[in-house]
């Protein structure tokens, strides 16, 4: 788990800056604290960088990267993992290959000369975002993994294209231009966001499960985009040659463990993030299994018991015999550290969940553990969201008479009613665009297109009359692909939109990657291993959700390993305790706008209407107001103060100094 970095550009004689390369590598120091790396040689107008965090292969100077093949026509880098790649080396050291070292990473430099780009993606399982250059054919490849778990943006400059793990990395080449667009401080506002888009102008990422091709002829770049893998769900009447259920029940529990044994390997120990959820209390029970010494979980608590899951996870834990931390969290004290949660996840974020888990990427640490086994991704594949329960109860049960309709829907408003206004929409929207691609606008996305008002009102005029035209559903439905929506069941349509939308932009990122990787803490999904997804996609609806129950399969197939509790209850969705549940909570929100939020800082950025702002925090101290309204509010309070600390700290900052000040204080020098 590392961070990679790197520039083309359309003239190969035109130099590329080493330090430049180095002061990229330092920026992202939290992905890679343990060594760095950098290659441009002389005439290939092309030159990559890297910051390593030691997993696979201790040795730092053979695990050391950018690769690059003994010939000199191939170089590349690498952040993330490929899984089963003892066994691809020894084949393909049984063809002549030769490996220079015991990393993962290094499959690539091997694979690419043989199998060319399209097979050598199909082969690689696991987590990944990487880049490979050929000198000969002036090619470079930027590839994201089939999920999107590694983060990989990519922009245009004036000689050519700039790359790296996070916008910081783009932003410390002082070629790359520093504005938050319209478009994108609107969807920063509202939370979901246009696939592959990012909050600022002309910056981009390469898409889950795709790669860009950047070819250099004639003194000009070609930029191609090529989808390579994507969910792809059977046609709906598929689902009507139902197997029997054990055999779903088993095929799940087969293919879940072998994803989880792939994932213990490592040459550091391994430990597991624990809530009282299904999905991390299966990992964890997996591991506890596999392993023979005892596994160390990690648990977030917080102090307000509608939304704490401690006693769950700790059951669990027993029953496995983990050894178990648990980060016990006071409400106030999460807003002390989201000016620093918003460095790392370079997007706003609606919860201050995303500030627990920093913390607790911070614990584990302080433990001695660099990698963690997560639960991401379960609710995905084997529909566990309650907006999906709600999709189906509306869209996929036809035959369903309209009493026990209203029943199923009544029972899930009673048991989610802290998450209305985040989780489940405070009243329904309906976007006509999604309508004509999907079917119908899924529950899923409904919450956050609802903020619609609300954003356009927030924003400053100049930036509402950029958007006057801009319809979010088109932009959005517009990345969709049709052909794996057509024919599809409902609930299927609906798991493809979150995929597509809030996995990759929220729970990937805010939730995963960028607070783990801030702490230099490698975290791994085994639930998002695509040969697990390609035998749950194939799971009838009816066996995901069953009545009233979700992830039906998922939770029989983890029965035996399960506490009684957690395997009887409906699923409960985890986040923090939003600020108007706690006046100390809500005070240091308020004491974060004074500082980030005043009217003189509103004024500085130009991204928000100061006078709606004071608006909208009058009617929040409304007690007529509805909790579900507060809830909704609450979120875009947050997006407004994380727009705000986009502008303070990648607009306002000079990133190119901070990013060669970084070099210099650890001593990293081309």
């Amino acid at each position: 788990m590392c961070g990679i970095a790197g520039v083309i550009h359309s003239d190969k004689n035109r130099a590329i800056d080493s330090q430049t390369l180095v002061n990229m590598a330092a920026i992202q120091y939290h992905r890679g604290p343990d060594n760095f790396g950098y290659h441009n040689p002389q005439g290939a107008g092309v030159g990559l960088s890297h910051a390593r965090l030691t997993i696979i292969d201790l040795d730092e100077e053979r695990g050391r990267q950018p690769h690059v093949s003994d010939s000199g026509r191939y170089m590349m880098v690498h952040n993330g993992e490929f899984y089963d790649f003892q066994r691809i080396r020894a084949s393909m050291t049984a063809q002549g290959a030769r490996f220079q070292s015991k990393s993962d990473s290094e499959l690539v430099l091997q694979m690419y000369p043989h199998y060319g780009i399209e097979k050598t993606v199909e082969n690689l399982r696991g987590e990944f975002a990487f880049s490979i250059y050929d000198r000969e054919e002036e090619t470079m490849y930027l590839v994201r993994d089939r999920f999107g778990i590694k983060p990989l943006y990519w922009t245009e400059t004036e000689h050519g294209v700039v790359f790296g793990s996070e916008l910081k990395v783009l932003f410390a080449h002082p070629d790359v231009k520093r504005e938050i667009d319209s478009e994108g401080l609107y969807h920063q506002l509202i939370q979901v966001m246009v696939p592959g888009s990012t909050a600022f102008k002309g910056v981009h990422q390469v898409p889950p499960g795709h790669w860009i091709k950047i070819q250099r002829k004639d003194g000009k770049l070609t930029i191609e985009q090529h989808k390579y893998w994507d969910i792809d769900f059977p046609q709906a009447e598929e689902h009507l040659k139902v197997k029997e259920e054990q055999e779903y029940i088993e095929g799940v529990r087969e293919q879940l463990l072998e994803a989880v044994h792939l994932r213990l390997n490592a040459d550091v120990p391994v430990g597991a993030y624990l809530s009282g959820g299904i999905d991390s209390c299966s990992i964890l029970g997996l591991s506890a299994s596999v392993r023979q010494d005892p596994v160390k979980a990690f648990t977030i608590g917080f102090d307000d018991a509608d939304y704490d899951e401690t006693p769950i996870a700790t059951e669990m834990a027993e029953m496995t015999g983990a050894e178990q931390i648990i980060l016990a969290l006071s409400a106030e004290h999460l807003y002390d550290h989201f000016e620093r949660t918003i460095w790392h996840t370079e997007r706003t974020i609606y919860n201050t969940l995303g500030v627990a888990k920093l913390l607790m990427s911070q614990k584990v640490r302080e433990q001695g553990y660099k990698v963690v086994l997560t639960g991401e991704g379960s609710d995905e594949l084997f529909a566990g969201y309650p907006a999906f329960r709600k999709d189906m109860f509306l869209y996929g049960l036809s035959d369903l008479p309209d009493n026990l309709k209203s029943d199923l829907q009544s029972t899930l408003a009673e048991s989610n009613e802290l998450f209305k206004g985040a989780m489940l929409p405070r009243e329904e929207f309906k976007s006509e665009a999604i309508d004509q691609k999907v079917g119908f606008t899924p529950t899923c996305i409904q919450s956050w297109m609802g903020c619609d008002g609300f954003a356009r009102n927030l924003m400053a005029k100049d930036h509402v009359d950029e958007i006057k035209d801009y319809d979010p559903g088109t932009a959005m439905a517009e990345q969709f692909d049709e052909t794996q929506l057509e024919g599809r069941h409902p609930l299927d349509k609906a798991q493809y939109v979150w995929i597509k939308t809030m996995l990759e932009g929220q729970i990937l990122t805010w939730g995963g990657d960028r607070v783990d990787m801030a702490n230099s803490m490698e975290a791994r999904p085994p639930f998002l291993d695509h040969h697990l997804a390609a035998y749950a996609v194939n799971i009838p609806p009816q066996m995901r959700i069953k009545g009233p129950v979700e992830k039906y399969v998922l939770k029989e197939a983890m029965k035996g390993l399960l506490p009684e509790t957690l395997y009887k209850r409906q699923k409960f969705a985890f986040m923090a305790p939003p600020a108007h549940t706690d006046e100390k909570k809500w005070s240091a929100l308020m004491e974060l706008m004074d500082e980030f939020a005043s009217e003189e800082k509103i004024k500085e950025a130009g991204l928000i209407d100061y006078a709606a702002l004071q608006d909208m925090l009058r009617s929040h101290d409304d007690p007529t107001v509805p909790r579900d309204h507060k809830v909704q509010m609450d979120a875009i309070l947050n997006h407004v103060l994380g727009v705000q600390l986009l502008h303070h700290h990648f607009v306002k900052q000079d990133i190119p100094k901070r990013a060669a000040a970084k070099a210099h204080e650890l001593g990293w020098a081309a």
